[in-house]
Protein backbone atom coordinates (compact mmCIF):
# COMPACT_ATOMS: atom_id res chain seq x y z
CA UNK A 1 0.00 0.00 0.00
CA UNK A 2 3.02 2.37 0.77
CA UNK A 3 2.49 6.28 2.18
CA UNK A 4 -0.76 7.93 1.14
CA UNK A 5 -1.22 11.04 3.14
CA UNK A 6 1.59 12.75 4.76
CA UNK A 7 -0.10 15.70 5.23
CA UNK A 8 -2.65 14.72 7.45
CA UNK A 9 -2.81 13.53 10.99
CA UNK A 10 -3.60 10.50 9.77
CA UNK A 11 -0.84 10.19 7.34
CA UNK A 12 1.26 11.41 9.71
CA UNK A 13 0.26 8.73 12.54
CA UNK A 14 1.48 5.73 9.98
CA UNK A 15 4.54 7.09 9.37
CA UNK A 16 4.89 7.15 13.07
CA UNK A 17 3.90 4.39 13.76
CA UNK A 18 6.28 2.96 10.60
CA UNK A 19 9.14 4.23 11.87
CA UNK A 20 8.78 3.07 15.86
CA UNK A 21 11.18 0.01 14.99
CA UNK A 22 13.19 1.64 12.07
CA UNK A 23 15.84 4.20 11.51
CA UNK A 24 15.28 4.62 8.01
CA UNK A 25 12.18 4.12 5.49
CA UNK A 26 13.99 1.57 3.62
CA UNK A 27 17.28 -0.67 4.80
CA UNK A 28 20.21 0.58 7.43
CA UNK A 29 21.64 3.75 5.71
CA UNK A 30 19.59 6.84 4.13
CA UNK A 31 18.56 6.14 0.60
CA UNK A 32 16.54 7.95 -1.99
CA UNK A 33 13.79 6.92 -0.17
CA UNK A 34 13.98 8.63 2.55
CA UNK A 35 14.65 11.98 0.55
CA UNK A 36 10.72 11.58 -1.54
CA UNK A 37 8.83 10.87 1.91
CA UNK A 38 11.35 13.34 3.65
CA UNK A 39 10.27 15.94 0.61
CA UNK A 40 6.53 14.96 0.70
CA UNK A 41 6.02 16.32 4.35
CA UNK A 42 4.66 19.94 4.84
CA UNK A 43 7.41 20.60 7.57
CA UNK A 44 8.78 18.44 10.42
CA UNK A 45 6.45 16.22 12.50
CA UNK A 46 5.49 17.87 15.86
CA UNK A 47 7.89 15.93 18.33
CA UNK A 48 5.15 15.83 21.08
CA UNK A 49 2.75 14.01 19.16
CA UNK A 50 5.15 12.15 16.70
CA UNK A 51 8.35 11.48 17.83
CA UNK A 52 9.29 9.24 15.77
CA UNK A 53 8.66 10.49 12.98
CA UNK A 54 10.51 13.78 14.26
CA UNK A 55 13.57 12.23 15.08
CA UNK A 56 13.55 10.45 11.40
CA UNK A 57 12.96 14.05 9.87
CA UNK A 58 15.33 15.91 12.01
CA UNK A 59 18.39 12.80 10.78
CA UNK A 60 17.41 13.44 7.34
CA UNK A 61 17.65 17.00 7.07
CA UNK A 62 21.26 16.95 7.93
CA UNK A 63 21.88 15.21 4.74
CA UNK A 64 19.90 17.86 2.92
CA UNK A 65 22.90 19.06 0.79
CA UNK A 66 23.97 15.58 -0.23
CA UNK A 67 20.25 14.16 -0.97
CA UNK A 68 21.46 14.07 -4.92
CA UNK A 69 24.32 11.26 -3.50
CA UNK A 70 22.42 8.93 -1.39
CA UNK A 71 21.59 5.79 -3.05
CA UNK A 72 18.40 5.08 -4.91
CA UNK A 73 15.98 5.78 -7.46
CA UNK A 74 15.09 9.23 -7.17
CA UNK A 75 12.18 8.94 -9.41
CA UNK A 76 10.17 6.90 -7.34
CA UNK A 77 7.35 8.58 -5.92
CA UNK A 78 7.03 8.25 -1.92
CA UNK A 79 3.54 5.90 -2.20
CA UNK A 80 5.96 3.32 -3.24
CA UNK A 81 7.45 3.11 -0.02
CA UNK A 82 5.48 2.80 3.50
CA UNK A 83 3.87 -0.67 5.28
CA UNK A 84 1.55 -2.64 3.05
CA UNK A 85 -1.12 -2.86 4.91
CA UNK A 86 -2.26 0.47 7.47
CA UNK A 87 -3.22 -0.35 10.77
CA UNK A 88 -2.72 2.70 12.88
CA UNK A 89 -5.45 4.57 14.04
CA UNK A 90 -5.76 8.78 14.86
CA UNK A 91 -5.72 7.54 18.70
CA UNK A 92 -4.24 4.10 19.07
CA UNK A 93 -4.41 3.98 22.40
CA UNK A 94 -7.79 4.85 23.00
CA UNK A 95 -8.55 2.27 20.35
CA UNK A 96 -7.24 -0.19 21.86
CA UNK A 97 -8.86 0.86 25.87
CA UNK A 98 -12.07 0.78 23.74
CA UNK A 99 -11.23 -2.32 22.15
CA UNK A 100 -10.28 -3.68 25.89
CA UNK A 101 -13.12 -2.60 27.63
CA UNK A 102 -15.30 -4.32 25.31
CA UNK A 103 -13.33 -7.56 25.76
CA UNK A 104 -14.23 -6.97 29.41
CA UNK A 105 -17.97 -6.56 29.02
CA UNK A 106 -18.00 -10.00 26.95
CA UNK A 107 -16.26 -11.75 29.07
CA UNK A 108 -18.19 -10.92 32.65
CA UNK A 109 -21.35 -9.37 31.25
CA UNK A 110 -22.72 -5.85 31.52
CA UNK A 111 -24.60 -3.54 34.41
CA UNK A 112 -28.17 -4.42 34.60
CA UNK A 113 -30.86 -2.53 36.84
CA UNK A 114 -32.08 -5.68 38.37
CA UNK A 115 -28.49 -6.81 39.42
CA UNK A 116 -27.90 -8.39 42.88
CA UNK A 117 -25.51 -6.51 44.70
CA UNK A 118 -23.30 -9.39 46.15
CA UNK A 119 -23.84 -10.41 42.16
CA UNK A 120 -22.55 -6.59 41.26
CA UNK A 121 -19.41 -7.01 43.30
CA UNK A 122 -18.62 -10.16 42.63
CA UNK A 123 -18.25 -9.16 38.80
CA UNK A 124 -16.57 -6.35 39.78
CA UNK A 125 -13.75 -8.31 41.42
CA UNK A 126 -13.44 -10.93 39.07
CA UNK A 127 -13.36 -7.58 36.11
CA UNK A 128 -10.54 -6.10 38.05
CA UNK A 129 -8.69 -9.35 38.64
CA UNK A 130 -8.93 -9.84 35.19
CA UNK A 131 -7.80 -6.66 33.95
CA UNK A 132 -4.44 -6.61 36.45
CA UNK A 133 -3.34 -10.01 35.44
CA UNK A 134 -3.64 -8.51 31.48
CA UNK A 135 -2.16 -5.38 32.09
CA UNK A 136 0.89 -7.74 33.73
CA UNK A 137 1.25 -9.88 30.78
CA UNK A 138 1.69 -7.57 28.11
CA UNK A 139 5.47 -7.40 27.31
CA UNK A 140 7.35 -4.00 28.08
CA UNK A 141 9.14 -2.63 24.54
CA UNK A 142 12.77 -2.61 25.06
CA UNK A 143 13.82 1.33 26.00
CA UNK A 144 16.31 2.30 22.77
CA UNK A 145 18.32 5.54 22.02
CA UNK A 146 19.69 6.83 18.65
CA UNK A 147 23.33 7.81 19.65
CA UNK A 148 25.83 9.89 17.46
CA UNK A 149 29.74 9.18 17.77
CA UNK A 150 32.86 11.24 16.52
CA UNK A 151 35.75 9.06 16.53
CA UNK A 152 38.97 11.42 15.77
CA UNK A 153 41.94 9.49 13.90
CA UNK A 154 45.77 10.15 15.22
CA UNK A 155 46.45 12.13 11.84
CA UNK A 156 45.33 12.93 8.46
CA UNK A 157 47.49 9.71 7.28
CA UNK A 158 45.28 7.83 9.40
CA UNK A 159 43.70 4.94 6.67
CA UNK A 160 40.21 6.26 7.07
CA UNK A 161 38.67 3.37 5.80
CA UNK A 162 40.41 0.91 7.99
CA UNK A 163 39.24 2.54 10.87
CA UNK A 164 35.58 2.75 10.16
CA UNK A 165 36.24 -1.09 9.35
CA UNK A 166 37.65 -1.97 12.74
CA UNK A 167 34.79 0.24 14.44
CA UNK A 168 31.73 -1.54 13.03
CA UNK A 169 33.75 -4.77 13.38
CA UNK A 170 32.11 -4.35 17.11
CA UNK A 171 29.78 -6.65 17.43
CA UNK A 172 27.11 -6.61 20.84
CA UNK A 173 23.68 -7.48 21.04
CA UNK A 174 21.77 -4.63 20.99
CA UNK A 175 23.58 -2.51 19.23
CA UNK A 176 22.82 -1.91 15.60
CA UNK A 177 25.68 0.41 13.63
CA UNK A 178 23.83 3.05 11.19
CA UNK A 179 24.58 5.72 8.99
CA UNK A 180 28.02 7.35 8.88
CA UNK A 181 30.14 9.90 6.87
CA UNK A 182 33.42 12.00 7.02
CA UNK A 183 33.74 15.13 8.38
CA UNK A 184 36.36 17.60 7.55
CA UNK A 185 38.38 19.16 11.33
CA UNK A 186 41.01 20.97 9.86
CA UNK A 187 45.08 20.36 8.32
CA UNK A 188 43.84 17.83 6.02
CA UNK A 189 41.97 15.53 8.90
CA UNK A 190 38.50 14.49 8.67
CA UNK A 191 36.77 12.65 11.83
CA UNK A 192 34.53 9.71 11.57
CA UNK A 193 30.90 10.73 12.30
CA UNK A 194 28.23 7.59 13.05
CA UNK A 195 25.11 6.83 14.22
CA UNK A 196 24.41 4.09 16.08
CA UNK A 197 20.89 2.41 17.62
CA UNK A 198 21.47 0.89 21.00
CA UNK A 199 18.88 -1.04 23.67
CA UNK A 200 20.02 1.04 26.62
CA UNK A 201 19.80 -1.75 29.10
CA UNK A 202 21.73 -4.14 26.96
CA UNK A 203 24.87 -1.35 25.79
CA UNK A 204 26.71 1.20 27.99
CA UNK A 205 28.06 4.26 25.63
CA UNK A 206 31.09 4.41 28.19
CA UNK A 207 31.83 0.86 27.47
CA UNK A 208 31.36 1.25 23.86
CA UNK A 209 33.60 4.07 23.80
CA UNK A 210 36.65 2.44 25.80
CA UNK A 211 36.35 -0.46 23.12
CA UNK A 212 36.45 2.10 20.20
CA UNK A 213 39.73 3.58 22.11
CA UNK A 214 41.39 -0.19 22.35
CA UNK A 215 41.83 0.32 18.89
CA UNK A 216 44.98 2.35 19.13
CA UNK A 217 46.49 2.03 15.40
CA UNK A 218 44.00 4.52 13.92
CA UNK A 219 41.38 5.30 16.72
CA UNK A 220 42.63 8.91 19.00
CA UNK A 221 39.58 9.64 20.71
CA UNK A 222 35.61 9.39 20.31
CA UNK A 223 32.76 11.56 22.22
CA UNK A 224 28.86 11.22 22.27
CA UNK A 225 27.82 14.73 20.16
CA UNK A 226 24.29 13.49 20.22
CA UNK A 227 21.82 11.00 21.78
CA UNK A 228 18.13 10.79 21.64
CA UNK A 229 15.54 8.47 23.10
CA UNK A 230 13.50 6.15 20.56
Amino acid sequence: MGFTDLLSDAGLTVLNSFLATRSYIVGQAPSQADVAVFKALSSAPAEDKYPNAARWYKHIASYEDDFATLPGDATKAYTTYGPEVVTATLNPAKAEEKAGDDDDEDLFGSDSEDEDPEAAKAREERLAEYRKKKEGGKPKPAAKSIVTIDIKPWDDETDMAALESSVRAIEKDGLVWGASKLVPIGYGIRKLQVNIVIEDEKISVDELQEEIAEIEDYVQSSDVVAMQKL
